[in-house]
């Protein structure tokens, strides 16, 4: 058992075919009529680049509405799980989406696509508040140039477990008695046998909770992000990952209300170039990548803004690159 402390604000570290794992916490103020914020509260503040740690609240790269504007991802996947609050997401493909409040959107980036997360303030009279986790999923060379596609799970169909005071959400995978095998076709999940899981797990005080066995090939983190456990008789009271001996059953205790993040999978092993938000396997299909980009845009961007957000009016929806519309 390995343990790595968690900084405040900053990407988790990651292990293979995880590339990385971020954990959003914002509390922001009543939104206006744009569902933004009024600018008068943006004072001060380095707009579009606003990622202070010490903020209640933090545009990341939005001018008005908080969020991340249009850009890149190719060579992997992004699994966005909203706990509270909600994102608009819009994309090259013309594929659209409201999701949030416990929703999650699976997307393969694969050979390219441009997309755009903002975070709409959709009440007007009190706090928004938005939690949210992103992981970037690895995909082996094989997967890296299949076309783009996003899907939903929606709340309803995210399995969920409440055992001796322990509540489970599995994101994917399996955790008896729960399983949940949806997932786009081309991940590196669909193979059964890379045994990937991802599961948050939200603990009251003095409950108990356990982590089985697996192959020793399975690469096995939990991320304690909120309050205190004990672990093998070992006390972890600060913000951690915990890399776990996949080989061996771990009971946890919590010693107050805890929340953990799960991630499992067997690594992909294969050799890993990463230029912000291109991954491929060599540093020469990086440079190609960047030039289809420039030349391109993977697709060029069919909306108006590239920080489009959808109306105010819209409950949770998404909207295929078929013209498929979706609701939960």
């Amino acid at each position: 058992m390995k343990l790595t402390p968690l900084q405040k604000g900053v990407p988790w570290p990651t292990q293979d075919p995880f590339l990385f794992c971020v954990y959003h916490l914002d509390h922001y103020p009543a939104g206006n009529e744009q569902m933004g914020i009024d600018k008068e509260l943006l004072a001060g503040r380095s707009i579009g680049n606003d990622f202070d740690p010490n903020h209640k609240w933090r545009m990341y790269h939005g001018q008005s509405v908080p969020g991340f504007p249009a850009h890149p991802h190719c060579g992997f996947e992004t699994i966005t799980f909203v706990r509270k609050g909600y994102i608009d997401h819009s994309d090259s493909l013309g594929a659209e989406a409201r999701f949030g409040e416990g929703d999650v959107q699976w997307m393969t980036a694969g050979s390219g696509v441009q997309h755009s997360e903002m975070f709409p303030l959709l009440n007007k009279k009190e706090l928004n508040r938005l939690e949210l986790f992103q992981i970037w999923l690895n995909l082996p060379k094989k997967s890296k140039i299949v076309p783009p596609y996003f899907q939903m799970l929606w709340e309803h169909e995210i399995p969920k477990l409440n055992v001796k005071g322990v509540e489970i959400e599995l994101i994917y995978g399996s955790l008896e008695p729960l399983k949940q095998k949806k997932c786009p076709p081309d991940s590196w999940a669909a193979e059964v046998e890379n045994e990937l899981c991802v599961a948050h797990f939200k603990m009251n005080n003095e409950t108990q909770l356990t982590i089985p066995s697996s192959e020793n090939s399975v690469i096995k983190s939990i991320y304690l992000y909120e309050g205190c456990l004990e672990i093998n008789e070992q006390s972890i009271i600060e913000p951690h990952q915990i890399i776990l001996d996949s080989s061996r059953t771990y009971t946890i205790f919590s010693k107050q209300k805890s929340k953990i993040l799960l991630l499992q999978s067997k690594p992909i092993n294969e050799p890993v170039a990463k230029y912000g938000p291109f991954v491929m396997n060599e540093q020469n299909e990086i440079n190609q990548k960047i030039n289809e980009f420039r030349l391109t845009f993977f697709g060029g961007w069919p909306w108006s803004k590239n920080d489009n957000v959808h109306s105010s009016g819209f409950n949770r929806f998404a909207k295929y690159p078929n013209g498929k519309t979706q609701k939960p």
